[in-house]
């Protein structure tokens, strides 16, 4: 998983580069983008959503398998392979999670959605894995995808997805995640880009590196638990303050 990190990180210090030349006569206002939904990348053309899993599912199976071994070897995650708990509308209760106190799990969850006009309802079906683990294990992947956004503090436009995108990148390995990570910005202003460059991906980085990993957190009962307790206990570090 190092050399395609290493990979990716050089393909994306290429491309901001040259992404910085050709944008330097734009404006300096600190602008996120428009937003995204939830893990999707739009290069230079749409992707469709349908792509972006197929990609997912047919070029990651050697870092779902890695992901799998990591939960069957810890307490937690062995649980949640066992249980094989689903994230949606129907299994979540969002007005219980709502009434929750301010600052605990669950409400800034919620908060998240409400703010950014998303749904746990978004997430595809995994179509292309035969393995009935190993398809549970990338759809666990994609249905936390929101609650990193939560633990991380991100939005869901382009800063907030490649940030969480190098995140994941780090935590998982999976080639999705590494081409979200590098084709993201290429939407981005100068100016942004900089911040991602100088804060975010930085800061996404050491996350990714030094946190717990993020499939061995059974996240539906932790509603209750502090959003800062959860953070600290997964070992995500505070965001950094980004200046406009």
């Amino acid at each position: 998983m190092g050399t395609v990190l290493r990979s990716g990180v050089q393909g994306l210090t290429l491309t901001l580069s040259r992404g910085l030349h050709g944008l330097s006569g734009r404006g300096g206002r600190l602008s996120p983008g428009p937003r995204l939904g939830a893990g999707s990348v739009r290069p230079a053309a749409t992707v469709s959503a349908d792509m972006v899993a197929v990609l997912g599912e047919t070029t990651g199976l050697l870092a779902i398998r890695k992901l799998r071994d990591r939960m069957q070897n810890h307490p937690e995650g062995f649980q949640i392979l066992q249980e094989r708990p689903r994230i949606s509308t129907s299994t979540l209760d969002l007005v219980s999670l709502r009434e929750l106190p301010d600052g605990t799990f669950g409400r800034e969850y919620v908060r998240f959605l409400d703010v950014n006009k998303v749904t746990p309802d978004s997430r595809m079906p995994v179509k292309f894995v035969d393995d009935e683990e190993l398809a549970y294990v990338i759809q666990r992947y994609r249905e936390v995808h929101d609650f990193m956004h939560t633990l991380l503090g991100m939005p869901t436009n382009i800063l907030g997805e490649v940030a969480v995108k190098w995140f994941e990148a780090l935590q998982t390995g999976l080639p999705m995640c590494i081409l979200g990570a590098m084709f993201g910005p290429l939407h981005l202003s100068a100016r942004n880009i900089q911040v991602l460059v100088t804060d975010l991906i930085p800061w996404a980085v050491r996350c990714g590196r030094t946190a717990q990993c993020m499939m061995n957190f059974h996240y539906e009962n932790r509603w209750e638990q502090s959003l800062e307790s959860l953070r600290e206990e997964i070992g995500i570090l505070p965001c950094p303050t980004v200046q406009s």
